[in-house]
């Protein structure tokens, strides 16, 4: 049996049995009716060749669309190679009215009849549905004369649901007893494997099969094409799937296929099948999906919708959709929706449609959304395939569906939108509004570079003073990352030289955009401040609270006030009214002011209030100094899990090759949790041969001399560490608030066996530390100036060090801030503010007590630094205590890596809300967290108590608290 006849064989012995019939005297018609592809003529042909080796005679007819102008063609096609046709057919017609016992039709009647006399004949006429009228009807009388003649009449016939009504079929004016019908029905799944295995003539993979099934859909006519187009190959090594475009096929068996297919259904069908394939859009979201069928009612709405694109019958599309699905064209997607079987199907629909008219059907199935009412955000997205509209309707749609892009984080989205949107026409000032927010999120996700023609344009642009500053702060930010920070202020200050007159409140806007872009280059950034300072004092006014507050943050990192008097003037100007557009870079000094100050609570709460006022479509300086500050407060506080949550803090970003603020502290939570490897990986990603000298260079340079000092290279870590402090010197930098490069330089010091260098260090850092006078720096210094200084007199001031790192911010001590909210919702973990420069001091101290021979007092101390280090998760601190309990010849049992004691005091908050029920975004809202980071917080928790579902959380807390008393370990 041929390819082309699978599951064929019912239809063949129908097809001999009234052969057998015919052969006796009795003719009939057989009437193989099927949806274009599915096989009609090729089974016609076998049934044919079938009759002919029984010892019939079989006549040949084959209609055509090109000769329904011919009288009788179809019928000549049949008689012309037999005696007396040339009598027969007759040079001219007959006249009209001429009865069809007489003339024409009746001389080939008689012709039929002689040719049955001499033997039994097989009539065979494919595609009768394209036949002339007249060899119609002729057909038609002689079924009705031929049930006494050796003849058997077998007629194919195109019989699928097309959009516009089919014609008459050849028998429906036939009594049924004179025909026996059967339709063809695709072939099924494994029928149509099997021919495409046996075309191959070998054994493939069965994913490749499936896929050539999946693009057949059912049609041995597809199925036959693909395969020619594949050369009768499949991949030999891995199994691959088919492409999904007809661009990848050659020659183009498959598309002509479709295209004859679409051919044969006619104009009206056409126009539906290619609606169609423009709106199964492989990559819109399931959910959607399914929210929208919910909206709609299911699938009705959605053929109204194609009848609209195709100016179809809004009746027949539902017909025409369920019938394409019965065949196997279409199969239900996600919602219910009926979607072509492969993408590579739909491809070669839309192949042959030109993009013009594509565009039209796009443009009139926007509209019809629009009517009633569907998503922006689905109407949008037929406007990204429309061409210009040219109306306001079109505009308003595509930026409001950028927008909730936005909103939802779906930065490529919003993108897309907003680059349609200019597409249509606007006045400048909007345009301008939307190149600003384009540009900026072109900048931040495309690469560095993408974004700053679109800002440049849209301060070219006439439009309102107020979104020429927006324009003007997003293009400097950009070009200050990139590290033009000259260029970027030169932009600020022409703005403001040039269309800022009468509006004060902008000037002060530039001016404090400026002051903060100058962190990019020290040169720029003394400049800035200098003409800030001056300013400030000759006329407060001019600079606004946000300058002032900028002031008191520069006079902060440069060691010339105190932490409780920068915090006083803080406040003082964050109760002041504040310019709106100056409000966040307001907010996010304070914010870093506050965290350096060890007010980590007030910090969170300025960061989330300055977040929440900023747009994050806009480039602007703050908002990504908001999120530093957000990462600064983590690390201050310990939070190793919440650093090394976001994948993107872990490795090298493709549009920012120099290293970031979030990338340096996730390289000392790798370190402090003992994953140096991981971290080294992370350092050696970054090329600094010629890096932007940029503050957060620093902050990389200090974390990597941390890294190089853990893994025993006191030497390279120098180098990092003096570096670091040669960058901040020139940017006026002393204070130890930022990067305390000199403490760390003594360490390295003293490593090396440079005693004098290191106390000269440790001296200096602890004069800084004590005009900025907070728990942190002035506990670090003392306790590196302690071990470089050694003996009683190093010992007393380790011992000052504990004492003061004890306390919490403003004097509070760590046990009583366990149980203090900070007024909304978020509470602060007991002693994880100052637990990570308290645990070395600890060390340090221990070390020292073992030194001048108060063992035990050694002891209690470096024991209390492990179970600190345990709970904080800071495994190298851990081992380090571990391992001045060995040199001091004590023993310590394990402190509990699981159980509840294991747990941290942000792991154990977490972990019992969540066993009250409360879900991981409720969580992240109650304590104003990333949910990324309650998730790492409780995957970390489960892991601990050896559970594995959320329901188990109540228990194994309950358990572990009445089971264990404090964690920690016991006197060996």
């Amino acid at each position: 049996m041929s390819v082309a006849l699978f599951e064929r064989r019912e239809e063949l012995e129908l097809v001999a049995a009234e052969a057998e019939r015919a052969r006796a005297g009795s003719g009939r018609l057989v009437l193989l009716r099927g949806a274009t592809g599915t096989g009609r003529t090729a089974l016609l042909e076998a049934a044919a060749e079938q009759a002919e080796a029984a010892g019939m005679r079989v006549l040949r007819s084959r209609c055509s669309p090109d000769h329904t102008s011919v009288p009788f063609g179809a019928v000549f096609q049949l008689l012309a190679h037999g005696p007396g046709f040339d009598s027969a057919a007759g040079e001219e017609p007959d006249p009209p009215g001429t009865p069809p016992h007489r003339g024409r039709p009746a001389r080939l009647w008689r012709l039929l009849r002689g040719y049955a006399d001499d033997a039994p004949l097989f009539v065979a006429v494919d595609d009768v549905h394209l036949a002339d009228e007249s060899s119609r009807r002729w057909l038609v009388e002689a079924v009705r004369r031929i049930d006494r003649l050796p003849v058997l009449m077998v007629v194919t016939e195109r019989s699928q649901y097309d959009i516009d009504p089919p014609a008459d079929g050849l028998v429906h004016t036939l009594s049924p007893a004179l025909v026996r019908t059967r339709t063809l029905a695709p072939l099924s799944a494994g029928s149509a494997a099997e021919l495409v295995r046996s075309a191959l003539g070998r054994p493939a993979p069965t994913e490749w099969v499936d896929d050539c099934v999946r693009a057949g859909a059912g049609s041995p006519l597809l199925l036959r094409a693909l395969l020619d187009d594949l050369g009768g190959t499949a991949p030999e090594d891995a199994p691959a799937a088919l492409p999904d475009n007809c661009a990848a096929l050659y020659p183009g068996s498959y598309a002509a296929a479709v295209s004859w297919w679409l051919d044969s259904a006619g104009p009206t069908t056409t126009e539906v099948a290619r609606a169609l394939a423009a709106l199964d859009d492989e990559e819109e979201d399931e959910k959607e999906k399914e929210k929208e069928k919910e909206k709609e009612g299911g699938g009705g709405a959605h053929a109204e919708l194609l009848a609209r694109m195709a100016g179809a019958d809004p009746a027949r599309v539902p017909g025409w959709l369920t019938a394409m699905t019965g065949l196997g064209l279409l199969r239900p997607g996600p919602g219910g929706r009926p979607r072509y079987a492969h993408p590579l199907l739909r491809d070669a629909v839309l192949s042959s449609w030109s993009g013009a008219l594509r565009q039209a059907a796009h443009h009139r199935a926007a509209e019809a959304m629009l009517r009633r009412g569907d998503r922006t955000e689905a109407v949008a997205g037929q406007l990204l395939r429309s061409a210009p509209v040219g109306e306001a309707w079109a505009t308003g749609v595509l930026l409001d569906a950028a927008g909730l892009a936005v909103r939802d984080d779906r930065s490529d989205d919003a993108v897309a939108f907003l680059r349609r949107a200019l597409d249509e026409p606007m006045p400048d000032a909007r345009r301008s509004v939307v190149l600003t927010e384009l540009g900026s999120l072109e900048y931040a996700t495309v690469r560095s570079t993408a974004g700053i023609p679109r800002l440049a344009e849209a301060m070219r642009l006439s439009g309102l003073p107020r979104d020429r500053v927006r324009a003007a702060v997003a293009l400097g930010t950009a070009l200050a990352r990139r590290g033009e920070a000259r260029t970027a202020i030169d932009v600020l200050r022409g703005l403001e030289d040039e269309h800022l007159t009468g509006h004060p409140d902008l000037v002060r806007t530039v001016q404090t955009a400026s002051a903060l872009l100058s962190d990019h280059d020290p040169g720029t950034r003394r400049e800035v401040y200098r003409w800030l300072r001056e300013t400030a004092e000759r006329s407060p006014q001019l600079v606004g609270t946000a300058g002032q507050a900028l002031l008191v943050r520069y006079e902060s990192t440069a060691g010339l006030t105190s932490a409780a008097s920068a915090m006083r003037r803080i406040r003082a100007l964050l109760a002041r009214p504040a310019d709106p557009l100056a409000e966040g870079f307001l907010l996010g000094t304070a914010a870093a002011v506050a965290q350096w100050a060890d007010q980590l609570d007030e910090a969170d709460r300025l960061v989330r209030r300055g977040l929440a006022g900023q747009r994050p479509t806009l480039l602007h300086p703050m908002h990504l100094a908001l999120l530093n500050v957000r990462v600064d407060i983590a690390a201050a506080r310990g939070a190793y899990a919440e650093l090394l949550a976001d994948p993107g803090a872990l490795s090298p970003l493709a549009s920012r090759p120099d290293p970031a603020n979030a990338q340096a502290h996730a390289l000392i939570a790798l370190v402090e949790t003992g994953r140096t490897e991981e971290a080294t990986r992370l350092a050696d990603g970054f090329d600094l041969q010629n890096p932007y000298d940029s503050w957060e260079l620093n902050r990389f340079l200090y974390a990597r001399g941390v890294l190089r000092a853990a893994t025993g290279d006191p030497a390279g870590a120098l180098g990092d560490f003096l570096e670091c402090g040669r960058h901040q010197s020139a940017r006026d930098v002393a204070s130890p608030v930022v990067t305390p490069w000199r403490t760390a330089s003594a360490e390295c010091h003293l490593a090396l066996g440079r005693p004098r260098q290191a106390l000269a260090l440790a001296e200096e850092e602890l004069r800084l530390a004590t005009v900025w006078n907070t728990p942190r720096v002035l506990g670090r210094a003392l306790r590196v100036l302690g071990t470089a200084t050694g003996g009683r007199r190093g010992l007393d001031l380790t011992e000052r060090a504990v004492r003061l790192l004890r306390q919490g911010p403003g004097g509070v001590s760590a046990g009583t801030r366990e149980a203090t909210s900070d007024g909304d919702g978020s509470v602060t973990p007991g002693g994880e503010p100052v637990d990570t420069e308290l645990i070395p001091a600890l060390i340090a101290q221990g070390r020292l007590l073992t030194a001048v021979g108060d063992r035990a007092r050694a002891r209690e101390a470096l024991r209390e630094a492990a179970e600190r280090a345990e709970r904080l998760g800071a495994v190298r601190m851990r081992a380090s205590a571990e391992a001045a309990l060995r040199e001091g010849g004590a023993r310590r049992a394990a402190t509990a890596r699981t159980g509840s004691g294991s747990l941290t005091a942000s792991e154990r908050r977490i972990a019992e809300l969540a066993a009250q029920s409360r879900t991981n975004m409720e969580i992240a809202e109650l304590l104003h967290l990333a949910r990324r980071t309650v998730e790492t917080h409780l995957t970390s928790a489960y892991r601990k108590l050896g559970i594995r579902r959320r329901a188990e959380l109540g228990a194994a807390l309950a358990d572990a608290g009445s089971r264990s008393g404090p964690s920690g370990g016991t006197p060996a």
